[in-house]
């Protein structure tokens, strides 16, 4: 795992590098979470690619929790991927819901996770 950084407007960004699945449970996103804070860093930037398919699937929690947990200790959240292939209308609620709250965000590009960021 590498942790890419990212700076707009004085907000430290971290953008989280790998070919693995990082986040398979909750407690996996709160060990990121954690990790993350230490280092000095205010939002987390995620690839779907390292997310466990299970998170897409509410039935499981796992999602809710995760962003539950970023939500509480106020870390911003955008997760990069193609979310389109999600043909769950649950899902496509959550992920609209969650996008109207700016704190996190599930988008297309990096470039949008930055530029949610700099808001």
């Amino acid at each position: 795992m590498i942790i890419q950084q990212h700076e707009i407007n004085s907000i430290k960004i971290a953008e989280i590098i790998s070919d693995d699945i990082i986040i398979r449970s909750a407690q996996d996103g709160l060990d990121l979470m954690g990790n993350i804070y230490y280092q000095g860093f205010d939002k987390v930037i995620l690839h779907e690619k390292n997310i466990t398919p299970e998170f897409f699937d509410l039935k499981t929690k796992i999602a809710g929790e995760i962003l539950q947990k970023f939500s509480n200790y106020r870390i911003g959240l955008a997760i990069v991927g193609d979310f389109s292939k999600y043909e769950s209308k649950s899902m496509r609620d959550f992920i609209f819901e969650s996008n109207k709250t700016n704190h996190i965000n599930f988008v297309q590009a990096l470039e949008d996770a930055l530029a949610n960021f700099s808001k």
